[in-house]
Formats: C-alpha cells, sequence, structure tokens
C-alpha cells in the first residue's frame, strides 16, 4: 500500500491525512503518537489499520535513507574538498543540493546527498579531489547509431517498430544468510517482461531456481515470477530465473499539423485523471504547467513544452519511493529527481493538460556490462495512438531534431519492460507490505515474520543479445 494513498468512505483520508502531514513535516515523535492514540481506538477497520501501520513503517525506512547526521555529512563532503568552508556547506544544505531533513528537531542527511552533490553543483564537481570519471551510461543516454537505425527502419518501412533483437536475460535475488529463520519459508517475487506487442514479444521463460515457478498472467500490470523455498542456516537463500525475448525499438514520425484533439474517448478515461498520491493536481503543478505551456493548444505542442521543461530538472540518486507521499509534488520542489520521479511529474502535467499519460518501467541494458533500472511512459496522440516518452534520457545532442526528440514518440530497443502501471498489484498478493509500494524492478521478499526490505537481501540482472538485427 502506498504511502498516503489511503481514502474512503469510512474517514481513511480524515485518520491518516493528519499522519502523512506530521511524517511530511519531520514531526516524528508526533506521528507515532498519533498513531498510537487512533489504534487504541474501538472499532477501527482494518483498512485504517494497515495503513496507519504502513506510515509507521514509512518513518522508519526515512531513517534508513537519511542515516547521516550533520556531522557524518560534512566530513564525507570534506573528503572530496578538502577545503571546505561550513558556510558553504550550509548553502548547500539550505538551497537543497545537499538533500536533508529536519527529523524531531534534528538535521539528518540522505545517504545519497553527498554523491548527488557532485551532478547538481558544477562548483563542487571542479573541486573534487582527486576527480572522478564519469558514471558509466547506457547507450540510450546519448545519441547513439542504435537512434538513427531505428528511426530510419521505422520510416522506410512505414512500421512503428523496428531493429528486433533476440534476448537472453538472467535475473536473480539473494536473500542475506540469517535474515530468516532455518527452515521458515522465502517467498520471493523476481521481475518478469509483459508481452507487448511491437515492443517486446516471444518471451519464453527457460529456467529457475528453484524449478517450480508461477508466473503471473499476461494481463498482470506488474509482471512477476513467483518463487519460494525454505531458508537455510548460514547459507543465503537464492532465486533465479532465466528467459528470452525479442525486443524491438519504436518511431513515430509526428506530424504536430496532424494531431487531433481527443474528443469523447470513454476508454481513455483512466489515463485523464488524478491518481492519489502520486498524481495529484495541485496548485503548484497548475503553475508550473501554466507557464510550460503558455498559449500553446496542439496536443503535441502541449507535449513537447512539458517534456522539455522536466527534462530541465536535474537527474539524481533518488529516496526510496515508498518513503515519498506524494512523488510528483516531490519532484516539482526537491530541486533534483529520478527518471520514475521525473515520469510521474510529466504524467501528471500531461493529463492535467488532456494528454492521456501512463506508465511503464523496468530495465535498461547495453552492449557491455551496463544495466540499471528505468522508469519512462507513454501518452496518447490522435490519430496516433499511444507513443513512448523518455523524459529522464530527454533531448538528445543533436542537430536533427528527428534524433533531438526521439524519445518523445520513440523507444530504443535496450530496455525491457516488466511494468504498464505502477502501485499495481503482484500475483500471488503479498502478505505483508512492499518494500516497493510503486514500482516493480528489483523484486519483492517476506516471509511470514514480515516483508524483507531492500537492506536484507540483493538482486542482479544480465542482459546479452543472442541473436541481433536482421535487416
Amino acid at each position: 500500500m502506498a504511502a498516503g494513498t489511503q481514502t474512503d468512505a469510512t474517514g481513511m483520508a480524515t485518520t491518516v491525512a493528519p499522519v502523512v502531514e506530521r511524517i511530511d513535516n519531520g514531526q516524528f515523535a508526533q506521528a507515532h503518537a498519533l498513531i498510537d492514540s487512533t489504534l487504541m481506538q474501538p472499532g477501527i477497520p482494518e483498512s485504517q489499520r494497515t495503513a496507519l501501520e504502513f506510515e509507521r513503517e514509512r518513518m522508519r525506512r526515512i531513517l534508513i535513507d537519511f542515516s547521516l547526521d550533520e556531522e557524518a555529512a560534512r566530513q564525507r563532503v570534506r573528503r572530496s574538498i578538502p577545503d571546505l568552508r561550513d558556510a558553504e556547506f550550509d548553502d548547500w544544505t539550505r538551497s537543497g543540493l545537499l538533500e536533508s531533513l529536519r527529523i524531531d528537531g534534528k538535521r539528518r542527511y540522505f545517504n545519497r546527498s553527498v554523491s548527488n552533490l557532485f551532478l547538481l553543483s558544477a562548483d563542487a564537481a571542479s573541486r573534487r579531489t582527486p576527480p572522478v570519471a564519469p558514471p558509466q551510461d547506457g547507450p540510450h543516454t546519448r545519441t547513439h547509431p542504435h537512434h538513427r537505425q531505428v528511426r530510419q527502419l521505422a520510416i522506410a518501412s512505414g512500421q512503428a517498430s523496428a531493429a528486433p533483437r533476440r534476448v537472453r536475460v538472467t535475473q536473480t535475488l539473494t536473500v542475506e544468510a540469517g535474515a530468516v529463520p532455518a527452515g521458515e519459508l522465502v517467498r520471493a517475487w523476481v521481475p518478469y517482461p509483459r508481452n507487448l506487442p511491437g515492443q517486446q514479444q516471444d518471451i519464453r521463460l527457460l529456467d529457475s531456481e528453484p524449478s517450480k515457478a508461477l508466473v503471473a498472467s499476461e494481463s498482470a500490470q506488474q509482471r512477476t515470477v513467483y518463487l519460494e523455498q525454505p531458508a537455510v542456516a548460514g547459507t543465503p537463500t537464492r532465486f533465479s530465473i532465466q528467459y528470452e525475448l525479442t525486443v524491438l525499438g519504436r518511431y513515430h514520425q509526428i506530424d504536430p499539423s496532424r494531431v487531433l484533439a481527443l474528443g469523447e474517448r470513454p476508454d481513455l478515461a483512466p489515463y485523464l485523471v488524478e491518481r492519489s498520491p502520486h498524481i495529484v493536481y495541485t496548485d503548484a503543478l497548475r503553475r508550473f504547467s501554466r507557464e510550460a505551456v503558455g498559449d500553446e493548444r496542439n496536443p503535441y505542442r502541449i507535449a513537447q513544452k512539458l517534456f522539455a521543461a522536466v527534462d530541465r530538472i536535474p537527474w539524481a540518486g533518488a529516496r526510496e519511493y515508498a518513503t515519498l507521499s506524494n512523488i510528483s509534488d516531490y519532484a516539482l520542489h526537491a530541486g533534483h529527481a529520478d527518471c520514475g520521479q521525473q515520469t510521474l511529474l510529466l504524467m501528471a502535467l500531461l493529463r492535467l493538460n488532456g494528454i492521456p499519460a501512463r506508465w511503464q518501467s523496468g530495465m535498461v541494458y547495453s552492449d557491455g556490462d551496463y544495466d540499471n533500472l528505468h522508469d519512462w511512459g507513454q501518452l496518447y496522440l490522435a490519430p496516433y495512438g499511444w507513443v513512448p516518452m523518455d523524459v529522464t534520457t530527454g533531448r538528445l545532442d543533436d542537430t536533427d531534431p528527428g534524433i533531438e526528440w526521439f524519445y518523445l514518440g520513440g523507444l530504443d530497443a535496450y530496455r525491457i519492460a516488466f511494468n504498464d502501471d505502477y502501485a499495481s498489484d503482484l500475483f500471488p498478493a503479498k502478505h505483508h507490505f512492499r518494500s516497493d509500494t510503486v514500482d516493480s524492478q528489483r523484486g519483492e521478499v517476506e516471509w511470514q515474520g514480515g516483508n524483507l526490505y531492500f537492506d536484507q537481501w540483493d538482486y542482479s540482472f544480465e542482459a546479452r543479445v543472442v541473436s541481433p538485427t536482421r535487416d
């Protein structure tokens, strides 16, 4: 259950909203006291009890994300900037370049705040000692021959799909030894690709460990392979799957003059509305939209303006999504955002402007060792239908507008989608809270004693092209 999602006719909003507000204001002691007093009231519906217990868990997770006190954060910065001045550290904190929260009166810093500082501040990066090489990127992050190949083949064929390749993937999820008592059953959900004709198809599960695997149906919006096995004393509990699929690039050559008003489309209604807590039309969102869109009325041009505006928000390492009560609002105000946060913000802005938008996420890979979690989405433009968007990769640095705007209507074949929605149910249902209440890319694990959070297990993903493009 996602933080802050709780609203129903039983008074859920009035019960949970004050707790959410106190947590977001850093008043954890007050939030705990309010949860305790509310749970002591007779006749509390189970849904409210569950929601309140999750808010208690959310505070625990926030403290995991924000484990650094001020002195520890200062020392981390000083290791890379030996001549650090206290005043500039304080300035970076006030401006949000060093992400922090004041929790019960004490300043705590995000675990990735220091590494993010060097992404967000050119001044800090220039003074870093010793200089650090730029992080490895995938072929989707900058202009790559693959982009031109997909575009040229799609235009030549008149089809949106191009440049197919057969890919073999191995995914593992490994629970730490001792995380679960010996003999207790460990339940795991490993993400698995959805069948999306023209984007990824012909999916075949080759192997699993353990061998008995329960694959979620094609209709599952967040698809997984479910596995279970007992824990063994002193030994990590390992789950793995191997599969193959065919992945295709996508490209729509969009002519803005041909884009039509949507008209009456009840089938698209779910993709045009608010979806609390992460897609909410706040006053701040409306202001941002007005400033970005201006007087534009053409749906594609509106999408371009919103895409460019969100693309200008710099990327940085993210807090765990389950700790955020409104992700699109966080992306709007934090001064930085990661791929899922940017995508939810763009989805909210598009929907606000009458343009249907929906989620996609999974993993990106490369021809080498690079792979990473990634989120992107789709928007609906008549008469083209659903077309891809990846605002995190954003506008490519290329003089050809067809390449510059590749990711507003196009998609590379260096990604595998597990999800066509966020915060969607897993199969079989989990008994305990999810580690990620929004996305599903790393997996989920639990036992009868509770959920196993990300600090108790690790995952790996390996993709290899076994049959390249044949054209």
